[in-house]
């Protein structure tokens, strides 16, 4: 029996690319339809940003990026179609733009226990759609919790930076790939695949990818 095929996924939970690029690569995952292994990767889009950053994201988007006000509108006016149309209901009247180290270091606690999928689901549909905060370690550990993880030893974790290391590890490798934006695929360690493609895309590329095996 061959192996899966190994997706490496970088990404950001602040990406909204990031989550319809997971809803698209699922879509050709389906059609491949065969095994296929993801394993996330950290990347922090805005490294910079304030864990208690106190506007909204056109104002972020606006005076960090220089866009006028007005074209951040109609970005996330375009990225919410989209977002959408993958069946995916992006509420940036409610989003709370934060630093993610944090939530990046619950991923790879997440990664270690089995559940890095479910806490990358949980974490997207929190940060675009519920209108939580994934920047502090308490409201983290409350998520982990709600897919199954041991809140308190989260919270342990999150406060040790025990996967810190980890995360900052994640980012050295896309720097050695070249990766500077995300969504980013790494197919069987050999095909990479920037941005959120259509599933077709996806679906030809793992099938390339078995071929090439065989």
């Amino acid at each position: 029996m061959t192996d899966p095929i190994k997706v490496d996924i970088w990404s950001d939970v602040q990406c909204p690319w990031c989550y319809i690029g997971k809803r698209k690569f699922e879509a050709g995952a389906k059609l491949y339809g065969k095994p296929v292994e993801v394993e996330y990767h950290s990347f922090e889009l805005a490294p910079d940003t304030p864990v208690d950053y106190e506007g909204d994201p056109v104002q972020y988007l606006s005076e960090r990026k220089g866009i006028p006000v007005e074209q951040v509108h109609q970005m996330l006016e375009r990225v919410t179609g989209i977002a959408e149309s993958v069946g995916l209901h992006y509420n940036y009247d409610a989003v709370h733009q934060t630093n993610t180290i944090k939530a990046h270091e619950v991923l790879h606690y997440a990664k270690a226990h089995g559940k890095q999928q479910e806490m990358k689901e949980r974490l997207l549909k929190a940060y675009f759609i519920d209108g939580e905060h994934v920047g502090k370690s308490e409201n983290l550990a409350k998520l982990a919790g709600e897919i199954g993880l041991d809140e308190q030893d989260v919270l342990r974790s999150l406060e040790a930076e025990e996967y810190l290391p980890s995360v900052k590890a994640d980012m050295a490798q896309a720097r050695e790939y070249g990766i500077n934006g995300v969504p980013f695929y790494v197919i069987d360690g050999k095909y990479g695949i920037s941005g959120a493609q259509d599933a077709a895309t996806f679906a030809a590329a793992l099938n390339e990818a078995a071929e090439n095996r065989a």
